[in-house]
């Protein structure tokens, strides 16, 4: 169960208690009442059963010892107050019980300071859980603003398309990772650059961020798409080690029907026509983006045809390489074909899906997913459209 639901429970708990502890005048009933709200439930279920069975067949004596899981457990569960009150609660029901049964002075007294000792540490261990929780959702709310900052949210609409983008990170915990992606209205026409940079972890986000604040701001004054591409270079070529690079596709639609696509050391995307799935490959291989000094090779521009019912996928690596358990490579052109739809995100919701079937349930990589299509014109909808807005 996550902390998140369990933290609702508590949280709602917590809330019926204090309005009812709010109708009180007696200071010491409110300060009950807060008790009871932070305390979890399991633990107070087994001291219930110790009580039940001494209470059955008169053996609670035996099982004493036990009552010390109740404060241990709360303390990976529930709050400091939480804990408290379990160890409260436990104090009382186990001197009560030695108490009926004869236990020694000396035996009850050593029983009530383990339970003590167990409900210290268990609250000094439950104020460092709930800090770290604190710390990890400060980290997650600044992880969230990043990824909103670099990987901002593609709209259902740009331009004359319809898109849609999947992204996931390979780290449980993480929000972004060292693959890109960006889709933006120009005024050279929507542009558009999928990547994957080399390594992982802090640095990897790093590049991401200088590879998309640069595609951005030459998205927009280049009005030949090489010369995009060229910006970005010369900007890793400034900033990159000498062992780093990024593998990207950059495309564009310049004008109606024709699509531009640039590769540089990426996969190639995939085009679909009707029902067929066409790998669409690059001219000649070209090097990386960062690594065209070492090389000496330029990318070339291949351009092609995008009419009406097309669409056209990007995505990383982390999609093609995904592995199941007998170490077969994902088909992505298979089940692209089978989930294909004219809604982008529909596709590739059931791609994610179906990639998750296939390497159990998470995924050892980052893996982006970009989808765009141009929708087919509605006959007589632009006349319409003039009609509504024509004055009556």
């Amino acid at each position: 169960m996550s902390h998140t639901r369990r933290r609702g429970r508590d949280h709602w708990r917590a809330r019926w208690y204090r309005r009812r502890a709010g109708h009180t005048a007696s200071p010491w009933t409110r300060t009950l009442a807060h008790l009871v709200a932070g305390t979890p439930a399991l633990p107070l279920l087994i001291v219930c059963v110790i009580v039940l069975v001494d209470l059955v067949d008169g053996t609670g004596k035996v099982w004493l010892p036990l009552l010390a899981t109740a404060p241990a457990l709360a303390a990976a569960t529930s709050r400091p107050v939480g804990v408290v009150g379990v160890g409260l609660l436990t104090a009382l029901l186990g001197a009560a019980i030695g108490a009926r049964h004869g236990v020694p002075a000396s035996a009850l007294a050593v029983l009530l300071a383990a339970l003590v000792t167990v409900t210290l540490a268990g609250t000094l261990t439950s104020a460092l859980r709930a800090h770290r929780e604190r710390v990890l959702a400060a980290v997650r709310s600044v992880a969230e603003t990043a990824q909103h900052a670099l990987l901002k949210p593609v709209p259902g609409t740009v331009g004359p398309f319809q898109a849609a983008v999947h992204y996931t990170a390979a780290a449980a915990e993480a929000r972004i990772g060292g693959d890109l992606y960006a889709l933006v209205p120009t005024p050279h026409g929507v542009r558009l650059i999928v990547g994957d940079v080399r390594g992982k972890g802090l640095p990897a986000v790093g590049t991401a961020a200088l590879v998309l604040g640069v595609f951005r701001e030459a998205a927009y004054d280049e009005p030949d798409l090489l010369d995009v591409v060229g910006r970005i270079e010369r900007s890793l070529a400034r900033n990159l080690g000498a062992d780093d690079f990024v593998t990207a596709v950059v495309a564009g639609y310049p004008e109606a029907g024709r699509l531009e696509v640039v590769n540089c050391g990426h996969a190639p995307p995939l085009l679909i026509r009707g029902s067929d799935v066409t790998a669409v490959d690059p001219v000649r291989p070209a090097p990386p983006l960062g690594l065209r000094a070492l090389s000496g090779e330029a990318p070339d521009l291949r351009a092609l045809s995008f009419d009406e019912g097309d669409q056209l996928l990007l995505y990383t690596d982390g999609v093609t390489e995904a592995r199941d358990e007998d170490r077969e490579f994902y088909p992505l052109a298979d089940g692209l074909a089978r989930h294909l739809c004219d809604e982008p995100a529909r596709t590739l919701a059931a791609l994610h899906e179906e990639l998750l079937a296939h390497v159990g349930g998470r995924l050892h990589d980052d893996a982006a997913l970009l989808l765009l299509r141009r929708p087919v014109a509605v006959p007589g909808a632009a006349d319409a459209a003039s009609a509504r807005a024509a004055p009556g």
